[in-house]
């Protein structure tokens, strides 16, 4: 595929574009529940292991996953309506922020993130059109919206969702529609041995670990879909994000230096970016480096 053809086209259809960012509205809803739960369907997984290893009755027994039970108030446990449930709308227009049975606050999170995913889904469907680049660059952008947010809160990068984004990555490009097979394969595993290796020498030198394994299958999956030549730039990115923000929220919250710190979300931006432009950089300006 052409460089120039795919990243140098002209833009999307704009009715076709907003009609997507529209059905982002709700993908982003159903992203806010996966955020939410995934999380806790681990730990009920682990509790239940643990009772069971430990031959003790299981701690939890009611289904839990993403379709059950509702959604539903975390402080007094009523049960979001169909009505309640409208992306954005409901919460502004609706509900303003409040639970409609106890009054307690509704984190903005949800609004917002209902409005990133439309955003996003617009950029990418405008970038790439709708043939199979643009329906699988927005299913890549759903699985890292919520891995950047799974990570930043529980500082965790779910199997669950990092080895299906990396099949996925190989799996497109069979087609090579971001990159060829060989770009891809070899950009997974080395964007795997990456961040292995710099964990293993960071903790020989200083005893500690400095990021999670999770780190290393996400970064493998961004390279099953961009392809290796992109990683450098990646990582570059990825790296001076997450060093420039974490020295501010140190600087302005005072927090402690030794507080861990998610890198996930860094990577899953960097690869937002890179998905659509991280070809055209590496080959218009990094070229010489590669």
């Amino acid at each position: 595929m052409i460089i120039d053809d795919l990243y140098l086209a002209l833009p999307g259809n704009m009715p076709v574009s907003l009609i997507a960012g529209m059905f982002g509205l709700l993908f982003g809803s159903f992203l806010n529940v996966v955020i939410y739960r995934i999380p806790k369907m681990m730990q009920r997984d682990f509790d239940n292991y643990v009772a069971e290893q430990s031959g003790n009755e299981l701690t939890h027994k009611d289904v839990f996953n993403l379709m059950v039970p509702r959604s539903a108030c975390p402080h007094c446990g009523h049960q979001i309506t169909a009505i309640e449930n409208i992306p954005v709308f409901s919460y502004v227009a609706l509900l303003r922020g409040r639970c409609s049975e106890c009054k307690a606050p509704i984190s903005i999170r949800y609004p917002v993130v209902e409005l990133l995913t439309a955003l996003i889904t617009f950029g990418l469907i405008w970038h790439f059109g709708t043939g199979a680049a643009g329906l699988a660059s927005v299913v890549f952008a759903y699985f890292l919206i919520a891995l950047a947010l799974i990570d930043f809160d529980t500082q965790l990068l779910p199997d669950d969702l990092t080895l299906p984004l990396l099949w996925c990555g190989l799996i497109v490009n069979t087609q090579g529609i971001f990159c060829s097979l060989t770009s891809a394969v070899a950009g997974a595993v080395i964007g795997y041995l990456t961040l292995w290796l710099v964990y293993w020498v960071f903790k020989l030198l200083t005893g500690k670990e400095g990021m999670g394994y999770g780190d290393f299958k996400l970064l493998a999956a961004l390279g099953a879909w961009c392809g290796w030549t992109v990683l450098p730039a990646l990582i570059f990115f990825s790296s001076l994000a997450g060093a420039v923000i974490g020295i501010s929220v140190i600087v302005i919250t005072k927090r402690e230096r030794h507080v861990p710190m998610p890198f996930g979300p860094y990577l899953a931006v960097a690869g937002l970016f890179m998905l659509p432009y991280g070809q055209l950089i590496t080959h218009k300006y990094l070229g010489i480096m590669l």
